[in-house]
């Protein structure tokens, strides 16, 4: 009796160490713990936006307040611009803005002085492109049927169609600093029509609202790719081409509107270097 005891948790051990031996020799399907880096990248998603220090009315000695157009199409602006798909390691401004936009974590308007806000419906429209496709069925013999429309939603489109932006943004300068600075007010996305030529203002959004969002969105960098910079970084650091399109007037008209063509871009260069002036005049002795 004990022998056969013997052999029955002889051959049991035997069972187990090959079992064990082949689960061993098995792969096992590894799911990537980050695609986009050899290491563990903390530095954009932890991020948060760098705080504007205090101002007070009383510094604010001198003000001016502008409209810039940013062009998708020129190089310097591209990371803006790409990617058009969705991607996991980095996005676009308008794949930020969107995203945010329909979780409720950005509030869209209608107008700049952001008075009239879009609800969640109005501005999913305006993203969100619904349209109808034919669709063809076959009956059970194989037998074409009629097509039918089928309703179809696009929510990537966009991402292509927005090729320039317009900010909003005050220049002032500082006398408790002895500083010329600037903060941008407002965004608005401009989409543009390829059937009609023209652009289409979409939304416009107030820009410190995004800022902590901007903070931990990632964009591609030229030089380096282990030094991905943030949409605020480029942002606050001004790494973006953009010419001025407005100045605030009497009026209220665009330089569009009393300028055009090279008369319109030498009107907004002045623009400018009236701004760089102010400051070069308040230390020249």
């Amino acid at each position: 009796m004990k022998i056969y005891c013997h052999i029955f948790l002889f051959a049991l051990i035997l069972h187990s160490s090959l079992a064990f031996g082949e689960d061993t020799l098995r792969r096992k399907p590894v799911m990537p713990d980050n695609p986009c880096n050899p290491f563990s990248k903390e530095n954009i998603g932890g991020r948060r936006q760098i705080p504007y220090t205090h101002l007070r009315e009383g510094d604010v000695m001198w003000q001016k307040r502008v409209w810039r157009e940013i062009d998708l199409r020129e190089k310097q602006n591209q990371p803006l611009y790409y990617p058009l798909e969705l991607n996991a390691c980095r996005s676009s401004l308008i794949q930020a803005l969107s995203k945010h936009i329909l979780n409720g974590e950005i509030i869209a308007f209608k107008d700049e002085q952001f008075m009239v806000p879009y609800s969640l419906s109005e501005a999913r429209s305006r993203l969100v492109k619904l349209d109808s496709v034919e669709q063809i069925t076959y009956d059970i013999y194989g037998n074409e049927l009629p097509p039918t429309m089928v309703l179809v939603a696009d929510s990537t489109g966009i991402y292509s169609r927005v090729l320039k932006y317009v900010l909003k943004e005050d220049w002032f300068f500082d006398r408790q600093k002895s500083t010329l600075d600037v903060r941008i007010v407002g965004i608005a996305a401009m989409e543009y029509n390829e059937e009609r030529d023209y652009f289409r203002e979409l939304f416009w959004v107030y820009f410190p609202a995004c800022r902590s969002y901007f903070a931990a969105s990632d964009v591609y960098n030229y030089k380096n790719d282990s030094e991905r910079r943030s949409l605020d970084d480029v942002f606050w650091k001004r790494q973006f081409s953009s010419h001025i399109i407005k100045e605030s007037n009497v009026a209220d008209r665009s330089i569009e509107q009393y300028q055009k063509g090279i008369d319109a871009l030498v009107e907004a260069e002045n623009i400018r270097l009236d701004i760089a002036k102010f400051e070069h005049d308040l230390w020249n002795h």
